[in-house]
């Protein structure tokens, strides 16, 4: 279209208005520049992308990196924890187990205790058994001696006095083998019996009978001594006849002499003694 053509259109749409041919030329140039400045801005928007267009990328990679990284102490954090558990368990489990060596240990050492204390036991009782039947034999000895191939049982032992239901055995040797009243009871102790203990008066007047003073003995011990300012017999009784024998004295035990009934004397002097223990029923 010609510039007069171009003219006539715009005075053709709006007569009231009338360009003069500078003026349309102007408008012309102006307008070819705004298209030509539109053109060169389209085309440039379409080379070089926006700045949202560049941001949104980098935003989403630098969450993407956040969200990684906040992953990663999170996990990291978890797996400490959980290592920190897990060697505390260790440690306790490793303690246990040392608990129970220890415990073990213990009672392995209890089971050998035990297995030595078995074997001794065994060999106590089969010692005790051939102690118990030569015991027994020499029981029967002693209450049941052979003569002429005959066993005849008695209710003492030979050599000791049968005197109601009690045995006695008259100890009185020469002065170098007598003996304190403590080393008497110990010799009685040895044959199964005591220091007599005197019940009744009949008893006593029969133990005087053999108190007799030969083989330069003065006296004989009896199981009674003075303890804690009182006459005790040895089977822990009181002497219920204080009129037998003076008042008590410390450190002074009874010895019964022929005719002159019982004496109170230091328990360290030497002196025979008098054996008790109870008869055999036959």
């Amino acid at each position: 279209m010609n510039r007069k053509t171009q003219e006539l259109a715009v005075t053709s749409k709006n007569p009231n208005v009338s360009f003069s041919g500078e003026k349309i030329e102007e408008s012309d140039n102006v307008n070819i520049a705004a298209f030509t400045v539109h053109k060169m801005s389209a085309t440039s928007d379409k080379k070089s992308p926006s700045f949202t267009q560049c941001f949104l990328p980098i935003a989403v990679c630098w969450v993407i990196l956040l969200v990684i990284m906040a992953l990663r102490i999170y996990l990291t954090s978890v797996i400490s924890g959980n290592n920190a558990k897990l060697t505390a368990e260790n440690q306790n489990l490793t303690a246990e187990n040392q608990i129970l060596n220890a415990e073990n240990n213990k009672l392995n050492k209890r089971n050998q205790e035990l297995e030595t204390q078995k074997n001794n036991s065994t060999e106590q009782i089969r010692k005790w058994s051939e102690n118990s039947v030569a015991g027994v034999q020499q029981i029967i000895d002693a209450y049941c001696p052979k003569e002429n191939n005959n066993r005849q049982c008695k209710a003492c032992e030979r050599g000791w006095l049968h005197y109601q239901s009690s045995c006695y055995l008259i100890n009185n040797p020469p002065p170098p083998e007598q003996r304190t009243w403590e080393e008497a009871q110990e010799n009685c102790r040895g044959r199964n019996s005591d220091l007599a203990v005197i019940v009744n008066e009949d008893e006593k007047r029969f133990i005087s009978v053999y108190s007799s003073g030969n083989s330069g003995v003065k006296g004989y011990w009896i199981g009674l001594r003075v303890e804690d300012g009182r006459w005790k017999w040895i089977n822990g009784s009181d002497l219920t006849e204080s009129s037998w024998i003076q008042p008590p004295t410390n450190g002074h035990c009874a010895i019964s002499v022929q005719k002159e009934g019982w004496k109170s004397v230091s328990c360290g002097e030497k002196n025979g003694w008098i054996c008790k223990n109870k008869a055999l029923s036959v």
